[in-house]
């Protein structure tokens, strides 16, 4: 899937050199015997594996969205099961997974999509709070079903917040950049006991999506069949959506008026329409305006992040 947005430099501790296979060991101590900082060592960052909490809500009108996880229910759980609070930063992690290594003993917990888990010699469960000794190297295989998973470490990720949030914005670049293998992120203190659970399960991904959509505001703009025809046929998940957008591909919506539209307000699960009339639902790192006619508004985007390209899309008027 396509990345969001060009990446630029940000607070992580970067080696500059390609990214490639990680080099075994443990971390040597620091000069003198010194133990290294609390840290997460990225030693296979992945298709895409960026940092993320629950967003910077409230800057809309200074052209910034909210970004923060695609699925800010699974991030609350996985902070909660490693004893965080819900809004500390964690890592979502897209499709093939990821490689870490822990510097200090801690403990760590995956949701999200179904991926195999392991903790050094040991297998690990998604929903289920993990505990690691020092020098544990993590590995979050691919997803077996689903998309993105999301990553939380007692403490949460110490990177510097950026207008009150430390999530990754692939579309303006606010936050830290999207991992390299190489970056090393600190980690805060640990802020409570891990939950006394033995698992959590989370619901699977569904393999057809069924979402609730509103009218928009330019729905003139389009035939009177084409809010019908979006109602009423199959799409399938693109390729080339990202964090800014799920592309959708199907049936035309044929527009009405054929001018050019004033760039206006876009709000989260807007759905724009370009001029090939293929329609584009906006998600977390979304612009704050645009200039391509929204037919409609999906009311709940979250099922969206698990939904991997070539799933099939169906939208629904609102019950009354």
């Amino acid at each position: 899937m396509a990345a969001g947005g060009p990446d630029r430099t940000g607070p992580l501790r970067r080696t500059r050199r390609p990214a490639g296979p990680a080099r075994p060991g443990h971390p040597r101590p620091v000069g003198g015997g010194v133990t290294r900082p609390a840290e997460i060592e990225v030693l296979r960052a992945g298709a895409l594996t960026t940092v993320q909490d629950l967003g910077r809500p409230g800057w809309a009108h200074l052209g910034v969205p909210r970004s923060g996880a695609l699925d800010p229910a699974a991030l609350r759980l996985a902070n909660r099961l490693v004893g965080n609070p819900e809004q500390a930063a964690g890592l979502e992690i897209t499709l093939t997974g990821c490689v870490l290594r822990l510097t200090r003993a801690t403990t760590v917990a995956v949701t999200g999509a179904e991926v195999p888990i392991r903790a050094g010699d040991r297998p690990g469960d998604t929903g289920r709070p993990l505990t690691v000794p020092a020098g544990t190297v993590l590995r979050i295989g691919p997803a077996r079903r689903g998309l993105r998973s999301w990553l939380a470490v007692a403490g949460g990720i110490d990177v510097p917040a950026v207008l009150s949030s430390r999530a990754t914005d692939t579309l303006s670049g606010l936050g830290p950049p999207p991992l390299w293998d190489g970056d090393r992120l600190p980690l805060g203190e640990p802020f409570d006991e891990p939950a006394p659970v033995d698992v959590t399960v989370g619901p699977a991904p569904p393999a057809e999506l069924h979402l609730i959509l509103l009218p928009g505001p330019r729905d003139d703009w389009f035939t009177p069949t084409a809010f019908d025809r979006l109602l009423g046929t199959a799409y399938t998940i693109s390729p080339v959506s990202n964090r800014v957008g799920a592309r959708l591909a199907g049936a035309p919506l044929p527009r009405a008026v054929a001018g050019e539209l004033p760039s206006e307000g876009i709000v989260l699960g807007a759905v724009q329409v370009p001029a090939d009339g293929q329609p584009l639902i906006f998600l977390a790192d979304h612009p704050t305006t645009g200039g391509y006619p929204v037919i409609g508004v999906v009311s709940d985007v979250t099922p969206l992040a698990q939904a991997r390209p070539g799933t099939t899309v169906r939208f629904h008027g609102p019950q009354r």
